[in-house]
């Protein structure tokens, strides 16, 4: 699938380096030419220095080819106005969008997105180590 990744930060640069080991074709557009450098010199997809949501940057990445476009910056707002911009203009049919605000995750539910809250997941997360059911943990104190 060819998927574009708004957002280069902890979140994206780690998503973009999984989907290309899973044969993905990633292209990653961020404003900070560090943050694409962070994806390394051998980085099998593409990059796009500008703004996520600029029309001309988002077909320099090739949004109109576009299987799925994720929405990965830490900024809601940003996340919102480059979803809207793939979906309303590009037409865009599978958008993921990160959203850090509870209340806003849940209007734009609402609205037909796919909203990835991390805090929601995390607290879910946490509820469920908390309640014993499960609790996946990454790193353990007991392993240190």
């Amino acid at each position: 699938m060819r998927i574009v990744i708004v957002g280069c930060g902890k979140l994206g640069l780690h998503l973009a380096l999984s989907l290309c080991q899973e044969g993905h074709f990633v292209t990653v557009v961020d404003s900070d030419k560090e943050a694409l450098a962070s994806l390394g010199p051998d980085f099998p997809g593409e990059v796009v220095l500008g703004k996520g949501i600029d029309e001309d940057v988002l077909r320099r990445a090739g949004i109109e080819q576009a299987d799925i476009f994720i929405a990965a910056t830490g900024y809601d707002n940003t996340n919102i106005m480059a979803s809207y911009v793939a979906r309303e203009i590009f037409g865009v049919k599978n958008i993921i969008t990160r959203l850090d605000d509870p209340k806003k995750a849940e209007i734009f539910r609402s609205f037909g997105l796919n909203v990835i809250s991390p805090i929601m997941l995390a607290i879910e997360a946490i509820r469920k180590c908390v309640e014993g059911v499960q609790c996946i943990l990454l790193s353990s104190a007991e392993e240190k």
